[in-house]
């Protein structure tokens, strides 16, 4: 009896032990791609500190229906993000963290609910690579830590995806059924994430999944399942959802439909009115950047599937499904004459699933094919941190010598788990290889954060207040100017300093401080103007009405 038994008890320990270690390795991977270093820097770009002014005005004044910008009504964007970086500032102060929080959090829930649709379609062993392979990539990181709409957005829409998914039967088995035959809660979340998406950005929700759903039909011939997306259920929701806003804004603002709908959507999608203009094929490297630093591997098991749809009808048109969905994005936004990095994020959910399953496909079915993944993660990996060394001994990244000596806690990890897995490969140690490669990309991705806190006053509005050295709050609100300054370091310094910081004018005649660049100081100091470098450039230069009439040179 004890012989018979003790080797089950071992198998059940040791799968125990390795259902432990794939928890805890997904859950590191999760929260150090998503919620690690949220508030490394400050607001960059002209998004985020705009957007942050907007959502601090409705924490602070408590009017949740009209987005104000600088005390005016802005009707860019549509308020979803606003409304949870409001509520972030509400529960844990005004902070870059907590504006970022709703990014982060919509991350996680997108994730985790295309996961759940994977273990349905492919099964366990697809979800732990979809898991630990997804969050790691650089467009999911980027855009998780951006206090912006575009997360938030994609997001919305992949959930929605999720659940169209149920209503088209796709999760349904005879063994073992998701759903009812008449799937309710599914009409219902299904409807009311596809609101959330057109509050998070507009109407391009609609045509998003719209536009997907008609290919997926279109390719698999299920028409009538199709229609059952229109149903009464889904159709409530969706406006019980989404139009209580626009109506109130409309109510109260008359143009509010002319400027969001026509301007903001119509104008921006059909016109270069808005100057984002792009060859049409300027998505796909965007798409591969994004994948990034898995994109090599994509591609090599994209290239090796036969057809897309191989396999049963069912396989196939789930496969459909996810293609559908991932590429009508980079088709819509293809054709758009304004494009923007952050348009294509809602393509790399759907197609990044279903790379993975073509991955855990080929690994499940062959040993060798297992082998040679691992090793193509492995060797990219170990160019990746190559790379990165050469890259850094040639740039000035936060440091005055070279090269920067932060980035070697990037390039580094990603070296060192390259050459180490590969050697594991090598010796058939399958599982400790991939925890090695994807402790290796954590740690890349924890000293990035790091490196990126003492780059802080060369890229955000934050760090040049913070080496200013000078009393900025305190100055009168006619003697702060900004001039030559990209929009990002104006928008940044308008928000950290609550207020609209206006540009300055020689004509003006008017004295004061002024943020300048390097271009504009030459201009600044022939009107008279001691410009000290208090900040290093090329965020900005601190200038002052102080003469130096003596040598025309900056004051000491």
């Amino acid at each position: 009896m004890t012989e018979t038994t003790a080797p089950i008890a071992v198998d059940q320990r040791t799968s125990t032990a390795a259902r432990i270690g794939w928890a805890i390795l997904i859950l590191a991977t999760l929260y150090i791609c998503y919620f690690s270093h949220l508030g490394a820097i400050g607001f960059v770009g002209p998004d985020e500190p705009r957007y942050a002014w907007i959502a601090r005005d409705m924490a602070e004044t408590g009017d949740w229906v009209t987005p104000r910008l600088y005390g005016k009504p802005w009707f860019e964007k549509p308020p979803l993000f606003y409304w949870g970086a409001a509520l972030c500032f509400k529960f844990f102060g005004v902070s870059e963290a907590a504006a970022r929080l709703p990014s982060a959090i919509s991350a996680l829930l997108a994730t985790l609910a295309l996961a759940w649709l994977a273990f349905r379609l492919y099964g366990a062993e697809t979800t732990r690579w979809l898991l630990l392979l997804l969050p790691t990539t650089v467009g999911m990181i980027g855009f998780s830590h951006a206090a912006a709409t575009d997360m938030p957005f994609s997001a919305m829409l992949t959930i929605a995806m999720v659940c169209a998914a149920v209503v088209l039967g796709l999760t349904r088995s005879e063994k073992s059924p998701v759903l009812p035959l008449a799937p309710w809660l599914a009409w219902v979340l299904f409807g009311f994430f596809l609101g959330l998406a057109v509050l998070a950005k507009g109407p391009a929700g609609i045509i998003l999944v719209g536009g997907a759903v008609f290919f997926w039909a279109l390719f698999t011939k299920r028409w009538r399942d199709a229609f059952r997306l229109f149903h009464p259920v889904a159709l409530a929701s969706f406006f019980a959802t989404a139009l209580p806003w626009y109506i109130l804004c409309a109510r109260r603002s008359p143009d509010f439909f002319r400027i969001f709908i026509v301007e903001h959507n119509f104008k921006r999608y059909l016109t270069p009115e808005f100057q984002h203009i792009q060859p049409f094929w300027y998505y796909v490297p965007i798409l591969l950047l994004a994948f990034l630093p898995w994109t090599l591997g994509f591609l090599v098991w994209f290239s090796k599937s036969k057809q897309i749809d191989k396999g049963p009808v069912a396989v196939g048109q789930r496969n459909s499904f996810f293609l559908s969905f991932g590429l009508f994005p980079l088709l819509f936004f293809s054709i758009s004459r304004s494009k923007l990095p952050g348009y294509i994020l809602p393509a790399m959910a759907p197609l990044t699933c279903l790379l993975v399953a073509r991955v855990a496909e080929a690994v499940h079915l062959n040993n060798r094919n297992k082998q040679m993944t691992l090793l193509l993660l492995a060797l990219t990996s170990l160019g990746l941190g190559i790379a990165g060394e050469q890259f850094a001994s040639h740039r000035i990244l936060g440091q005055d010598i070279l090269p920067a000596p932060w980035t070697g806690a990037v390039w580094l990890p990603l070296l060192f788990a390259g050459v180490v897995a590969a050697i594991f490969v090598g010796l058939r140690r399958d599982i400790v290889s991939l925890c090695v490669l994807q402790v290796g990309v954590l740690l890349a991705i924890l000293g990035l954060a790091r490196g990126l806190v003492r780059m802080d006053s060369q890229l955000s509005a934050r760090g040049v207040i913070e080496v200013a050295h000078v009393p900025l709050q305190s100055a009168p609100a006619n003697k702060l100017f900004v001039h030559d300054l990209t929009r990002g370091m104006r928008y940044g310094l308008n928000f950290y300093l609550r207020r609209e910081i206006p540009q300055w004018r020689q004509e003006s005649k008017v004295g004061g401080l002024v943020f300048t660049s390097l271009k504009g100081q030459q201009e600044l100091k022939a009107a008279g103007y001691s410009c000290k470098q208090h900040i290093v450039y090329p965020a900005a230069i601190l200038c002052d009405e102080k003469r130096d009439d003596s040598s025309g040179q900056p004051s000491p």
